[in-house]
């Protein structure tokens, strides 16, 4: 059955202890604690670094069945290449133990940076090099180089689907092409809450759906109000149901490929004032989504 997942953008933030976490808990338990409070969370650690084999493993031993991770791909592939001659570098990434995390590994997130205009031909070289399962990773990862300080993890017990995310940052991407590149690939275009500093586009490109709400009024740190939760509630719920929102903003007339309903990955990343475990919380209140309660039990 599709799913909505409502969860947050990492997990370690000096500000979150004793408000988020309680006071005596210890930081090595902060993603257990997490983990038991959303269905899905953002590792973000990817983005800046290769991890190891042994902390993906240690994360996946970290949280409870049924929970999923959404993996942010690393920001020497979109950032400092540029997504330009990355396979090497995306085999190193699938390489470093992305795998170990089994079936709780959800989306692949993509984020490029801000002054990356959209190319056609170079997005297309990308996404032809993504895998679409654990198996292609695998085969990906085996054309790893040196730049991997721990042996290469290159399978994981049972093959299950990859899925794919891009958030865009530059307004040259409000391209009905993309749209049609995106849909062609199955790769979802990330809906970004940015208060108007990132395009916003509502057009459903894959059979999932993912958000990131960077923050109401102050990015990374505002919080959303009840206006603005029951707007994105009342969003979540019409995408859920293989619908669009009558306040889409799409790019394309050209309407997504029929569903009976879709999964939906909701991130807040507004976690510099403590705002993104509330607003999520609020957020799944809404929604009757109660995944703390039913962990905790």
């Amino acid at each position: 059955m599709a799913r909505i997942r409502i969860g947050i953008s990492g997990w370690r933030y000096q500000p979150w202890r004793g408000v988020f976490y309680p006071d005596d808990l210890p930081q090595r338990r902060e993603l257990a604690y997490a983990s038991r409070q959303f269905a899905c969370i953002e590792l973000n650690g990817s983005f800046y670094s290769l991890q190891t084999p042994d902390r993906y493993r240690d994360w996946y031993r970290s949280t409870p069945s049924g929970f999923v991770f959404a993996v942010k791909g690393p920001r020497y592939i979109t950032h400092i290449r540029r997504l330009r001659e990355v396979r090497t570098a995306l085999a190193n990434f699938f390489a470093s133990g992305v795998l170990a995390l089994e079936e709780k590994l959800g989306p692949m997130l993509w984020q490029l940076p801000p002054s990356l205009r959209y190319d056609e031909d170079l997005l297309e070289a990308f996404l032809k090099l993504l895998p679409k399962d654990t198996d292609a990773a695998g085969a990906l990862a085996a054309g790893h180089d040196d730049h991997l300080k721990t042996r290469g993890l290159l399978h994981s017990r049972q093959r299950h689907r990859l899925r794919h995310a891009l958030e865009v940052r530059h307004d040259s991407f409000c391209d009905a092409r993309l749209i049609r590149q995106l849909r062609r690939h199955g790769v979802a275009l990330v809906v970004a809450d940015s208060d108007g500093r990132w395009p916003v586009m509502h057009d459903v490109t894959a059979g999932f759906m993912y958000l990131r709400l960077h923050g109401q009024g102050e990015l990374y740190a505002g919080g959303y109000d009840d206006q603005a939760l029951d707007a994105w509630a009342k969003r979540l719920r019409a995408w859920h149901r293989a619908g669009q929102p009558q306040d889409a903003q799409l790019i394309s007339d050209a309407a997504p490929p029929a569903r009976q309903a879709r999964d939906i990955y909701l991130f807040f990343d507004n976690d510099q004032k403590v705002r993104a475990p509330h607003d999520a919380r609020a957020l799944m209140q809404r929604l009757h989504l109660a995944w703390g309660e039913a962990r905790e039990t």
